[in-house]
């Protein structure tokens, strides 16, 4: 297995939860874990993420760590409508969209369907999927 160069772990609050957001939802698989520390590495495509319970194993912070923070995470995904789906049908909340949103790069203009949606301890994901531009 190749890991990434920059591999982002979320503190989480309850791995249960995150899994069933994580691997239910959008998708993810578990590479591996260690449940008795609340942790579990997770994969989508090359996208890759650790999860960990704070207050578990071998984590920074305590169950009064702010989780969230913040940060917003792109994420490319192929299965992009199966997500839309599995989200509406849990009745997740999306924050936006779907929608199609074109961004100007240094190749030019690329347009993309997402959607932005917050996981179970707040963290800001927008999976999206890159429309070809030929079409």
């Amino acid at each position: 297995m190749k890991f990434n160069a920059l591999i982002p772990e979320f503190g989480i609050k309850n791995l249960a939860t995150s899994l069933d957001f994580y691997v239910g939802l959008l998708g993810f698989s578990v590479v591996y874990d260690r449940p008795e520390e609340g942790f579990a590495f997770i994969q989508l495509g090359e996208a890759q993420l650790m999860l960990d319970t704070i207050g578990m194993g071998r984590t920074i912070g305590d169950e009064t760590s702010v989780v969230g923070g913040g940060i917003n995470v792109q994420l490319e995904v192929d299965d992009f409508d199966g997500i839309a789906d599995r989200l509406a049908a849990a009745g997740w909340l999306l924050l936006k969209g779907p929608e199609v949103r074109c961004y100007r790069t240094p190749e030019g203009e690329k347009a993309q369907h997402q959607l932005w949606v917050r996981d179970p301890d707040g963290y800001l994901l927008r999976p999206f999927k890159p429309l070809d531009q030929a079409a």
